[in-house]
């Protein structure tokens, strides 16, 4: 079997192996108090990293289908999660949706609308920016394919909450050319 260049790179990051300087910006986010003794360089490093992302998911977005966008990109949304220490923020709302909702709309200023009967919630943003951190605002960097990662994010974040697997998807999103990002939460 060949390997393509396209997936070695697939593989290579997916697996941690990247030797481009990735791997550095993953052991920072797991330990953000350990810090280098040279920090204006890490400026330099940062925008070297960001570019370097932005042209990984341009190649992605170009050379891979939706679904295949979405298989990458879904699972990227873990290492946000565990570096925002979402388990303890949710711990207070599992098992209660209600509650985490109305969390979610006072504390985060989300628009909430939850129908019980069909078990599925539309939970929008409601920001007129993308609030992605893996965004460079200052080059207006707009990567569709990061949005699979926002809707893994809220998936694993209403399944924790939930108490089981639930199913999310962006049905609007500011990169996609829409006012706002907003999920549909399919909590059945």
């Amino acid at each position: 079997m060949t390997l393509t260049r396209k997936d070695f790179f697939k593989k290579a990051c997916l697996s941690g192996a990247c030797f481009c300087g990735f791997t550095s910006l993953a052991v920072h986010a797991s330990n953000p108090s350990e810090s280098t003794n040279a920090a204006e360089p890490d400026d330099k490093n940062h925008k070297f990293m960001q570019d370097w992302i932005l042209t990984l998911l341009l190649n992605i977005d170009e050379n891979a289908s939706d679904e295949e966008c979405r298989k990458i990109m879904k699972p990227c949304a873990m290492a946000h999660y565990n570096y925002l220490e979402m388990d303890k923020v949710l711990a207070p709302y599992v098992g209660d949706i209600e509650k985490f909702t109305r969390f979610i709309s006072e504390k985060w200023d989300w628009k909430i609308d939850y129908n019980q009967e069909s078990g599925v919630i539309i939970a929008d943003e409601n920001k007129s920016q993308c609030v992605c951190p893996m965004v460079n605002k200052e080059k207006g960097v707009r990567s569709s394919i990061l949005c699979y990662c926002s809707e893994g994010f809220a998936e694993k974040m209403f399944s924790t909450v939930a108490g089981h697997s639930v199913t999310a998807r962006v049905i609007s999103s500011i990169h996609r050319g829409n006012e706002r990002c907003k999920y549909e939460i399919a909590l059945n």
